[in-house]
């Protein structure tokens, strides 16, 4: 009887192929035949699966995407910071500092990637992201949240201070991998914006 094939497990395993390629050549270097050979399959299987080098890319994208969450998730129950919605912004924007090997490749892919796509057509044909407002919506809501349990400022607007927050994380981030900065001096930083926000005005 013939060996069943698990689809979503091969194309998690071209995935897994496609992110190592890239974290040692950089995104612009990779091929579909580099990933087959990393993934010890054949080029017309992952062409099978999927099609071009833009989807498979954007499939690669998606898969780091959903072993972020899974690591802020890690982070949240070890317990470190503790709980509630400051503890949760914390992992958030902590988890996407690169300050080992995953997450550097993380922050490295997903960088390229939107940076490929302004030049590329055929990269910029496709959805970045299926939800790309889904971390700034979710550190939105914490803050809200915070804000009507009285554990931050009501006087600050959620969504802008969102906004600063990941756009400062992505740019520490990038100062990491250049070495312009240490992961722990950038979470510093970070750490006393959340304060700042997260601190309620008293009466």
């Amino acid at each position: 009887m013939p060996k069943r094939v698990d689809h979503e497990e091969r194309r998690s395993q071209i995935a897994e192929a496609l992110v190592r390629v890239a974290g040692r050549r950089g995104l612009h270097a990779v091929g579909m035949r580099d990933v087959a050979a990393e993934a010890g399959v054949s080029l017309r299987l992952v062409q099978y699966y999927f099609g071009t080098k833009e989807k498979l890319l954007l499939h690669g994208l998606q898969h780091l995407t959903d072993r972020f969450t899974a690591r802020v998730g890690a982070r949240l129950r070890a317990g470190d910071a503790g709980t509630g919605p400051r503890a949760t912004a914390e992992a958030l924007l902590l988890t996407s500092l690169p300050t080992d090997e995953e997450s550097r490749t993380f922050h490295l892919l997903y960088t390229s990637y939107a940076i490929l796509s302004v030049t590329d057509e055929a990269l910029a044909a496709q959805p970045f992201i299926d939800n790309p407002d889904a971390a700034e919506d979710a550190l939105t809501g914490l803050l809200r949240q915070a804000q009507e349990a009285g554990l931050a400022d009501p006087g600050v607007d959620a969504r802008t201070e969102a906004i600063g927050l990941l756009a400062m994380a992505a740019g520490l981030g990038t100062s990491i991998l250049v070495g312009q900065r240490r992961p722990e001096s950038a979470a510093e930083v970070l750490r006393h914006h959340l304060d700042r926000v997260f601190t309620p005005v008293t009466p």
